[in-house]
C-alpha cells in the first residue's frame, strides 16, 4: 500500500504563487562581473511557447520536491512471525570422557559426543520460535552461542564442538552458574536450562548444588541428563575377544547430584543409556516445554522519497545546462561557416 507519511507538506504547494504575489519585485542590479557569453546563457526566447514550457517545467520541479518532502512510503503485505517468551540454553559436556565409544549409531559403536550432537542437533532444529543458546563445558564453562533465534548457527556450533577444547575435567557448577548469568540478562516468562553430562563435578569454582540454588532463585528450570551406557565390552589383547571383559563405563556418573539439581529447580532428571533413549528424552522435553506460538505481525516498509527527489535533480540539471549546450552548438556552427567562407576566399 502506497501512502505519504507527511500529507501536510502538500499545503505548501501554492507557496511560490503566494511569494510572487506578496513580495515586491527585485530591483535590477548592475553586473559586477562581465562574462562574454553571459547574455547567451541568460537569454531565453521571450515567445509565449518558451515561457509556458519554462513555467510548466518549474511547476513540475516544485511538485516533485513537495512529493519527496511528504515522505512517500510503500507498506508491504502483513508478515506474521511466531514469537516466544522462552529463553532456552543447552549445556553440553565436552570433557575427555565424552569420547567413550559406548553408543551405537547405525549398528556401529560411536562416541558419546557423536550421539549427543545428532540428537541435540535435531532438538535444536525443532525449537522454532524459542531463543536458543549453547554452553560448552569441561574444566571451564564457555558460552559458545548467545541466546538467539538463529537455530542454524547454534546447530553448526554444536556440530563443530571438539572434545578437550574446554579441558578434561567436568565443571557442572560453573556451567549452571554461567547459564544463570546469561539467562537473567534478558526478560522472559520462562527460562530453561538443559544440562547434559556423563560424569561428576570435578572442576570449577561453584558447587553444583549452590549453582542450582542460584538457578531456583532466578526462576530457571533445569533439566539434567546423564548420558552413558551401563555396560560395554572392553576388548582383550590386541583387540581380540581373548581376555575381554564387561565394564560399567558410567561408574563416574553422579546421578544423585544431577537429580538434586533438577528437583531444586522444578525440573527433571533423565538417564540416557543409548541414542534411542536420548532421543526419547528430548521428545519428552518438547512436550514439557512446548514451543510458544504467539504470533507477531509486522509490515515491511520501504521509503520512496529518493525517486521524486532524483527526478527533480535530473530535470533541473538538464534545464540549467540546456542554454549552454545550445550556445556551444551555435558557436561551433558559426565557426564552421566562417572557416568555410575563409577557405573559399583563398
Amino acid at each position: 500500500m502506497f501512502e505519504f507519511d507527511w500529507l501536510w507538506v502538500f499545503l505548501l504547494t501554492p507557496l511560490p504563487l503566494l511569494l510572487r504575489w506578496l513580495l515586491p519585485r527585485a530591483k535590477p542590479l548592475n553586473s559586477a562581473l562581465k562574462v562574454p557569453f553571459y547574455a547567451a546563457l541568460s537569454h531565453r526566447d521571450s515567445g509565449g511557447q518558451s515561457n509556458l514550457f519554462n513555467l510548466a517545467l518549474l511547476t513540475l520541479l516544485w511538485l516533485l520536491l513537495i512529493c519527496a518532502a511528504a515522505r512517500p512510503r510503500w507498506y508491504g503485505e502483513p508478515i506474521t512471525q511466531a514469537g516466544s517468551a522462552r529463553d532456552l540454553l543447552v549445556a553440553v559436556d565436552i570433557s575427555g570422557s565424552m569420547e567413550t565409544p559406548d553408543m551405537l549409531i547405525g549398528g556401529r559403536p560411536a562416541m558419546r559426543i557423536d550421539a549427543v550432537k545428532q540428537v541435540v542437533g535435531d532438538f535444536v532444529e525443532r525449537r522454532k520460535g524459542d531463543r536458543l543458546g549453547l554452553v560448552l563445558f569441561g574444566t571451564r564453562a564457555y558460552l559458545q552461542a548467545p541466546l538467539t533465534y538463529d537455530r542454524e548457527t547454534v546447530g553448526t556450533l554444536l556440530r563443530e564442538a571438539q572434545i578437550g577444547f574446554a579441558g578434561q575435567g567436568t565443571a557442572i557448577g560453573d556451567a549452571i552458574g554461567l547459564s544463570v548469568k546469561r539467562l537473567t540478562q534478558r526478560p522472559a516468562e520462562q527460562r530453561v536450562l538443559i544440562l547434559l553430562t556423563d560424569g561428576a563435578n570435578t572442576a570449577g569454582e561453584v558447587s553444583p548444588l549452590k549453582a542450582a540454588q542460584l538457578a531456583q532463585q532466578a526462576g530457571i528450570t533445569v533439566y539434567t541428563i546423564g548420558v552413558g551406557a551401563d555396560e560395554m565390552v572392553q576388548p582383550g589383547l590386541l583387540g581380540s575377544r581373548y581376555g575381554s571383559r564387561r565394564i560399567n563405563p558410567s561408574r563416574d556418573l553422579d546421578s544423585k547430584t544431577l537429580q538434586a539439581i533438577a528437583e531444586e529447580t522444578g525440573g527433571r532428571y533423565f538417564r540416557a543409556r543409548n541414542p534411542r533413549e536420548l532421543a526419547e528424552i528430548y521428545a519428552e522435553l518438547d512436550a514439557l516445554e512446548p514451543v510458544e506460538q504467539e504470533a507477531e505481525s509486522y509490515r515491511p516498509l520501504k521509503s520512496l522519497f529518493f525517486w521524486p527527489l532524483g527526478a527533480a535533480l535530473l530535470l533541473s540539471g538538464i534545464w540549467a545546462l540546456a542554454p549552454l549546450v545550445t550556445h556551444l552548438s551555435h558557436a561551433g556552427g558559426r565557426h564552421s561557416r566562417t572557416a568555410v567562407r575563409g577557405g573559399r576566399a583563398q
